[in-house]
Order: C-alpha cells, then structure tokens, then sequence
C-alpha cells in the first residue's frame, strides 16, 4: 500500500518551479542592424597572399596570378560537342584555345560560349551570314540538324570574336590594365621571347587578385568604401530585353551585340534576371530543344533549378546594386557571382493598372538534364533569314515574374556597371591613364550596327546623355523597333 505521499502527483505548475528561464528569452541579436549594414557595405575578404604585400601592383608580373593549368588546348578538328564537354567541365576561364598541332603551345583561335552561342543560332536557323556565305552556312547548319560531327575549323569565324591578344608573363600589370581599358576581355599570357601559352588573364581574374589583396594595396582599398553614385563610373545605355520575349531574341541581341549578359525586366523595368552567355550550355542538350520556343522567364527558372539540381543551391543570383551600394558590395557580389557587369537600379516602380508581369501562366520547369549531344533531326526546320516556323509556337511555356525567388527585391533598371568600370576606376586611383570605357562601348556598338544583323524588336535601349551615376534625374529613354541601339 503505498503512502500518501507518493500517490500524491505533481501538478504542471510545480513541476516546471525552479527550472531556469530559457537563455533565448534573454539573448541578444548576434548583429544589430547597423552591423548587419556594415557587414553588406564592407563584406569581408580571404586573406591576401604575403607575398604581395607592401608591393606597387602596378609593378607585380602577370605571370604571378595566372594559374597554368587554367590554360586547355585543342586542335582544329575538334568537334564542338567535345569543346563544349570542356568548357562546361572546367570553369574558368571560360575558353578553350585552339592551336594547329597537338605539340604546340601557340594558340592561333579561341573557342568559348560567344561562340557556342553563334552555333547554336545558326543550327536553329536565326543566323545571317553575308550573302557570300549562305551556302556553305546552310550546309552546316544541315549537318548540325543531323547530328553530325562539327569540327571546330567549321565554326571559328561565327562569332563576334574578341582580338587575339598576348602578353608577356614578364609584363607588369599596368600593361595588362591597358589592354583591358581598351574593351578587351582576356588576354592571353605567354613565355618571355616565346608564343608558348602559359597563363589566360580576364578581367574578372584582375579584379578578383585586387579584392582579395584589397590591404596590399592602400591606393585601390581607399576607395571600397565609396558610394557608387559618387564615384562617377558606369553607363546609362543599357541593353536588356522584357521576360515575356522568346529566348531566341535575347540569344539573338547578345550574338549581335557582343554582349555576354543581357538583363530580363518586367513590364515596369524592374530587373527580374539576368541571361548570361554561359547560360546557353543549358541549350546543348537534345531535350532542351523546347527552351528555345519559351520566354526568358521561364528560362530564367530553369538556370535556378539547373543550380538546385546540379549544384544544390537554392539561390536567386543577384546580378544588381543601387547608387547607394559601395564600391566593396557592387565587387564581392561581381567576384561571388562571377559577373562581367552589375545592373544598377533604383527603387521598384510602382504596380500599373496594367499587369505587373509579363505573363501570369505558371509552367512546369523541368530540370535540365546531363549534357547530350545536339539532336539528330529537327522537324520541320529550314535555315531562312526568317524566324522558322518551329519557333513561332504560340504555346511557349511562361511563367510570372513574381515567381521567381527574390524578383522583388530588384528594382527599376537605371544603369550598369561592368568590371572594365571598376578596372578603370583602379588604374586612375593610381596615377594610370587608361582608356575610356564609353569610348570602348561605342566603337564596339558602331563596329556591330555597321555589320550585317537582323534588328530585333524585342530589345532595348535605355539611354540618356553620359554622366556620372550620381545624377539621378537622367531621363529615361526606351527605343523600340528595328536596329534600336544605346546613344
């Protein structure tokens, strides 16, 4: 028989008397909003190399920050499919050099996603070759149609090819920030006295060696904390093309316009994406004939899921700044995203009485599948100066532009920023002259509207009169219409 006592049972309110409060109900924010601020306005940095500290970088070799093996060679009859596999693969740089033996170390051609973007267009049949050329095009593209070996040789003049640039490893890097003032991209980095091919410096490798040595050198960190609209740097010509378009126009305007990232706005010019020439890997596959006939948004969202699904990342790639943004946000983010430029924007317009999507029809986003090599046959098709009718379907799968992750956390297009910006920026911080960036831009604009192209009515041009990003009453202009261009 037990005692009173123990039958007694214990209320709720004494068995929880005495226990300590939970430490959550007094522990504090791990950081206050103004950390949090100064964490995004100054984002930290890996810790430089030694070796570069207390030197002038204006002095440092470029053959010290280019990594030999980032260099890959193939010949010739290297089919497109196999140059492609390499690309993807590998990453960085982002090209494949072409030489004319297998023991040679002299790269005579360049192969890289620009190109594997003119291909693809030809294939579909939206390339516009030179009257002269249409007939050996045409028989390309028939034997792309059939899925038959395209060797490199056959494809290297498609492209808006950027100039075969080299430089010595022993040159210092204020040799390399001319030649990149100048518009180019990439330079190739050679032996001294030789052609041999040891090292590919791009502009995105530059500005990353500056970010992650920023306490080597005091002249470029000065200027990190700077507001973007006060730093007088960036375009107001932009191009960018609307979500609801068809992916063969952005393709298209990128071919034609020798650009490698185009912006994807609403119908109120907020950005809601981003297409970038690296992107068109996910159009080598057999299965990913049907992107081509659908909307830049709904392409934007297969980009995303292609990350979830190969690289398990669920993430929306933030590809803009606004003037209030420093100069060490708007570069963590080109170095983290791996960008050529970043879209400045100003706070998101307003909901219209029209619909503030492009389309408001959800689709069903298949995840792309392993790299296949291009169909064997293409229905239908025919290589025309026309969009074939193939790609004129009604049907093409769209998708809201609220839909997808973090769109509304962008805002109305208002300008750009590219890494020949912030490279120029550097070189006159310390006592450099470069080249005009809006100079490179308009030789290279003059230099593609005097070429041959088909316009597309889909693009745009927002442009004003060139200024500094700190005036913020720059009007804004859209052109439309045929062989619309930036002023």
């Amino acid at each position: 028989m037990s005692s009173p006592l123990s039958s007694h049972r214990s209320s709720f309110v004494e068995s929880v008397r005495g226990i300590p409060p939970s430490p959550r109900a007094s522990r504090q924010p791990s950081l206050s909003q103004q950390a949090m601020q100064d964490l995004i306005n100054n984002p930290p940095t890996k810790a430089g190399d030694p070796k570069f500290l207390g030197r002038d970088w204006r002095t440092i070799r470029v053959g010290e920050i280019v990594d030999p093996a980032q260099v890959r060679f193939v010949q010739y009859d290297t089919t497109v499919e196999e140059a492609t596999n390499i690309l993807v693969q590998n990453g960085a740089p982002n090209v494949v050099l072409l030489r004319d033996s297998e023991t040679s170390r002299t790269a005579t051609g360049t192969f890289d996603y620009s190109d594997l973007n003119a291909y693809l267009l030809l294939v579909v049949g939206l390339a516009h070759p030179d009257q002269s050329e249409v007939g050996s095009f045409d028989e390309l593209a028939k034997k792309g149609r059939e899925g038959k070996p395209i060797p490199l040789k056959d494809v290297k003049e498609l492209g808006k090819k950027e100039p075969l640039v080299t430089i010595s490893e022993t040159a210092d890097l204020s040799k390399a920030m001319e030649v990149f003032g100048s518009g180019v991209h990439r330079v190739l980095v050679t032996e001294d006295d030789t052609s041999n091919v040891v090292g590919v410096l791009t502009q995105l490798r530059l500005v990353k060696f500056f970010w992650e040595n920023r306490q080597s050198f005091p002249a470029v960190d000065q200027l990190y904390p700077y507001l973007i609209k006060d730093l007088s740097i960036g375009s107001h010509s932009v191009y960018a093309i609307n979500g609801d378009k068809p992916l063969t126009d952005a393709l298209e305007l990128m071919n034609n316009e020798g650009m490698s990232s185009l912006p994807v706005l609403d119908n109120q010019n907020n950005v809601i994406g981003n297409i970038s020439h690296v992107d068109v890997r996910l159009l080598t596959k057999s299965t990913s004939l049907p992107l081509l006939r659908s909307s830049c948004i709904h392409f934007i969202s297969v980009i995303l899921s292609e990350r979830g699904v190969n690289d398990g990342k669920d993430s929306f790639p933030v590809f803009h700044i606004n003037p209030f943004s420093t100069l060490a946000h708007t570069v963590a983010k080109l170095v983290a995203t791996r960008s050529h430029r970043m879209w400045v924007v100003d706070t998101p317009s307003p909901a219209s009485s029209g619909p503030p999507t492009p389309a408001a029809t959800p689709a069903i986003l298949v995840p792309p599948s392993p790299i296949t090599p291009l169909p064997s046959t293409f229905p239908g098709m025919s290589v025309t100066t026309t969009t074939p009718s193939h790609l004129n379907s009604t049907a093409a799968p769209a998708i809201s532009a609220s839909a997808i992750p973090g769109a509304s956390l962008s805002g109305r297009l208002s300008g750009v920023i590219s890494l020949t910006d912030v490279l120029n920026l550097f070189a006159k911080a310390s006592g450099l002259h470069p080249h005009d960036p809006d100079e490179a831009r308009q030789a290279r604009r003059r230099s593609s509207s005097s070429s041959m192209r088909r316009s597309i009515d889909s693009s745009r041009s927002i442009s004003s009169r060139r200024e500094s990003m700190s005036d913020r009453n720059a009007g804004l202009g859209i052109i439309r219409g045929r062989g619309a261009t930036g002023s």
